[in-house]
Formats: C-alpha cells, sequence, structure tokens
C-alpha cells in the first residue's frame, strides 16, 4: 500500500518522497483548526467575489453605460492579474515569510474592493479590479502552501481537500448572494460586501497564523524570471482572449501567442542558470510529480471546456429558466464541497495515488457518459449525467494536490503553491478559449458557417456537444492512462 509522500527539507533531492507520519514540530497542533478557518474564509472571499462580478455584468454594462466588450475587462483584469502573479508572490514568500505575504495580500485585496465599489465610471473598475488581482494573486498563491505548512503530515490531504472544499462552496454562493445583493443593494456592494468578511478573515489570520518565516534562506529574488515569466503568462493568456473575439488567425492573437513562445522558453533558459532561480526546475525532474500537474491542467481545461458550454445546453435544449439553469450547474461545485475533504482524508490513509486514479476513472466516464445527453433530456437526467464528473472532481483534486505539495521540499512550498493556483486559471482559460473554438467549428459543420448557437437546432446543438465531449474524454483517458501506469511503477518499487 503506498503511503502519503511528506514534505522535503531544504537541501533534499525532489525525487525523494520517503513517507513520514511526523508532524511539524515548529507548529502548535491545537491551532491548526483556527489556521484552517483564517485561510477558509480569506479563500472564500476570492472564490465568491469570481462568481458574483459575472452574475453583475449585465448590470454593470448599463449602470456604468458602457459596451459588451469594455465590460468584460471587469473579468479578464482580475483573471489576468491572478494569472500572472501567483507564481511570482509564491516565490516571494519563500524568501520573506508566507503570512507577511498572505497578509498583505488580504489587506490589499479588501482595499481593492472598496474601491471598486467607490469607482465611479468603468474604467476605473477596472484598474481598480487588477489591485484587487494582486491581492487576491497573493492568497490565492499562499492558502495551500500555509496549510500544508501548518497541518501534521498525516493529515495534509484532508486539510487540503478542505480548502477545496470551501473554494467550491464560494464558486456555488456566489451567483446566489449576487443575485440578492444586486436586487436588494445595488451593484457596488457586491464589492463593499467584502470589507466587514476581509477584516474577520483579518483579525483570525493575524491571531492563528504563524510568522512561517524562512529559514537559513539566503537567497535574491530573481526578478529578471519573474518578469520573463509574467511577460510570457500575460502574452500566453491574452492571445488566448484575444482569439476568442477576434479569431486566432487574427495578427493580434498570432503576435502575442508567438511572442509568448519566445518568453516562456526564455524563462527556461534563464532559469537554468541563474544562482538562485525563481522556480527551481529540478523539482520536475521526479515523474509522478509533473504528471500530477499535468493532470490537474488536464481536468481544468475539461470542466472549464463543459461547463462554459452546459447552460446553453440547459436553456436552449432543455428549456430550462436562466434560474434554474444556475440551480442546475451548482451539481459539481456542490459534489467538491462536500467529496473533497472525504477524499483527502482517504487518501491519507491509502496514499494520493490509488485514490486519484480512482478519481480521474470517474471523470472519464462521466464525459463518456455526457455523449448520451439528448434532445429529450430532462433537467433531472442532466443532473444523473453532471454526478460522475461531481464525485471524479471532487475525488481527484485533494489527493493530487496532496501529492503534489508533499513532494517538493518545504524551501519551495509558496511558490509550487503559486504553480498549483496557476494551473486553474490556466486551464480555465484554456479550456474556454481551445474547446470553445472547437465547438463552435462542430456546430458550423452540422449547420452553416455564420449559424449562431442560439439559432441552431436543438439536435445540432446536441450532435456538435457529442464531438466535445469525445474530445474530453480523449484528453482525460491520456492522464488516466498515464496515471495507471505511474501507479503500477511505484508499486513495484515498492
Amino acid at each position: 500500500m503506498s503511503k502519503q509522500p511528506h514534505p522535503l527539507e531544504p537541501g533534499e533531492p525532489a525525487t525523494a518522497v520517503n513517507p513520514s507520519p511526523q508532524a511539524h514540530s515548529t507548529i502548535d497542533e491545537s491551532r491548526k483548526w483556527g489556521i484552517l478557518s483564517a485561510i477558509g474564509i480569506s479563500l472564500f472571499l476570492s472564490s465568491v467575489d469570481g462568481s458574483i462580478v459575472n452574475v453583475a455584468l449585465p448590470t454593470l454594462l448599463q449602470a456604468l453605460n458602457t459596451s459588451f466588450a469594455t465590460v468584460q475587462w471587469v473579468v479578464l483584469s482580475y483573471l489576468l492579474g491572478v494569472t500572472v502573479l501567483m507564481i511570482g508572490v509564491g516565490r516571494l514568500a519563500d524568501l520573506v515569510g508566507k503570512k507577511q505575504i498572505f497578509t498583505s495580500g488580504l489587506i490589499l485585496f479588501v482595499l481593492g474592493s472598496v474601491l471598486c465599489g467607490l469607482a465611479p465610471n468603468v474604467y476605473w473598475l477596472i484598474g481598480f479590479r487588477f489591485v484587487q488581482s494582486i491581492g487576491a494573486a497573493m492568497m490565492l498563491a499562499l492558502g495551500v502552501a500555509i496549510v500544508t505548512e501548518t497541518w501534521p503530515d498525516h493529515e495534509r490531504g484532508k486539510a487540503i481537500g478542505a480548502t477545496g472544499g470551501i473554494i467550491s462552496f464560494g464558486v456555488v454562493a456566489g451567483p446566489a448572494l449576487g443575485g440578492f445583493i444586486l436586487e436588494g443593494l445595488g451593484w457596488r456592494w457586491i464589492f463593499m460586501v467584502n470589507l466587514p468578511i476581509g477584516l474577520v478573515a483579518l483579525w483570525m489570520v493575524l491571531r492563528y497564523v504563524p510568522s512561517l518565516r524562512p529559514r537559513g534562506v539566503r537567497e535574491r529574488f530573481d526578478f529578471l524570471g519573474a518578469g520573463l515569466l509574467a511577460a510570457g503568462l500575460l502574452t500566453f493568456t491574452l492571445s488566448l482572449t484575444l482569439g476568442q473575439e477576434i479569431g486566432f488567425t487574427a495578427l493580434p492573437a498570432v503576435g502575442l501567442f508567438l511572442l509568448s513562445m519566445v518568453l516562456l522558453p526564455l524563462f527556461v533558459w534563464t532559469e537554468l542558470r541563474v544562482d538562485h532561480p525563481m522556480l527551481d526546475l529540478s523539482i520536475f525532474r521526479s515523474s509522478g510529480f509533473g504528471l500530477n500537474l499535468f493532470n490537474g491542467l488536464l481536468t481544468f481545461v475539461a470542466i472549464a471546456g463543459v461547463v462554459f458550454l452546459l447552460p446553453f445546453f440547459l436553456e436552449l435544449v432543455v428549456g430550462l429558466s436562466q434560474r434554474n439553469v444556475g440551480l442546475a450547474m451548482s451539481v459539481v461545485p456542490v459534489l467538491l464541497a462536500i467529496v473533497a475533504p472525504l477524499s483527502g482524508t482517504l487518501s491519507d490513509r491509502l496514499g494520493t495515488r490509488p485514490v486519484t486514479v480512482v478519481g480521474l476513472g470517474l471523470i472519464l466516464f462521466g464525459y463518456l457518459g455526457l455523449t448520451t445527453l439528448s434532445v429529450e433530456t430532462t433537467a433531472l437526467g442532466y443532473i444523473v449525467h453532471m454526478i460522475p464528473i461531481g464525485l471524479g472532481m471532487a475525488t481527484f483534486q485533494s489527493p493530487n494536490n496532496s501529492a503534489i505539495m508533499g513532494a517538493i521540499p518545504r524551501s519551495r512550498l509558496g511558490v509550487v503553491s503559486g504553480i498549483l493556483s496557476t494551473t486553474r486559471t490556466m486551464g480555465q482559460t484554456i479550456g474556454i478559449a481551445v474547446l470553445g473554438t472547437f465547438f463552435s467549428f462542430r456546430l458550423h459543420a452540422y449547420t452553416t458557417p455564420t449559424t449562431s448557437i442560439e439559432a441552431a437546432a436543438p439536435q445540432q446543438i446536441v450532435e456538435a456537444m457529442h464531438d466535445q465531449m469525445l474530445l474530453v474524454a480523449a484528453m482525460i483517458a491520456v492522464g488516466f492512462v498515464l496515471a495507471v501506469r505511474e501507479w503500477m511503477k511505484e508499486r513495484s518499487n515498492a
């Protein structure tokens, strides 16, 4: 039976993953639930904020007297800021202290929220959302790292699963809270509500989270590497975002993509040659570590590329109202919130690999099941089809994240936590852009090149969706086969 790997001490090679149930001796274990609560409330804030703003876009369009293309940047500026900054601030926290960076991020997030609530026009709102994203990046990059470092090794899966459940609950609660606030108080309060909750979270962080200052670290921050990585991620993300709007063959989208393909390899070349790289590439020497990151990215690409499509299916094919579409779409996040902590606890006992393999198998089964959706599918039928995917994501994510955080030196927890969070946002961006384009291509194959999804017949939408689900299932099948192969290798080496 495989055991849970523990975080390595500084200087220990990344391929060493010998198990140890021993808790961290420098942490008072009696405070672990206070720490988890403090981090959980902070992460809940950031997850709620994203989904609340998405719901508010139609209101913002009218209230700020702006265009749809402009108001989209209220969401995009936040997403781009978080994606670009998380790895860099994670590395900075490894050098100066995780609590300091996390606390600063929480303060900046709350300040940015207040400024958003006071924004006089859409352009100020976009700018303040970027301020907010800097604070969110500092929190999201370090939440898992702080939990990993402060909880006992043999309970790491449970703790990481709980943080994942909290984030999922925030995603579910966001639209409901957003609708209530928009109707009763107005759009400015979707940002202002972060102030009282943020102050409670700040008090708890200051009270319960230990300083977590690095010991014996005499390294300099790699500004060149951080700049190259940020620029590479920014140009890549922008190329996907603009590609959705103006076409992937348009000159701006192609130019940004090619520039990212120069900047990202240049970043790798730089990191291999500096004394204190921002990202220690030696951590990728462990095949299990790289595979876990790859499979995590795959699952986020898949779920994002499917979830953006399902509201159209539920509204245009099944015939649900917008309110009921939101309720039906909450199935996966609710299952994540409930099952993720249980999955993490199970992986603490059985080891991470077998649980992740089961999770990937459920996800694969679920996406294959979606190829049986039809024009006769009811709302209940849709929910039944989505249950395996929700259970699979919940079963997979907690042990996969635990395995990633457990296979690295403690001096790199911040930067790898940032990488982990970046795979989530980047996966969502890639999934919506690439799989969205694929769906449009298949829909036009069944209709005409100019037919919109609203004008397509229900049967044509379903046929294009079947092609989409087969592609997603094929992607997950690759990850599943690789995970089974790695599991067999680990069992033979045990």
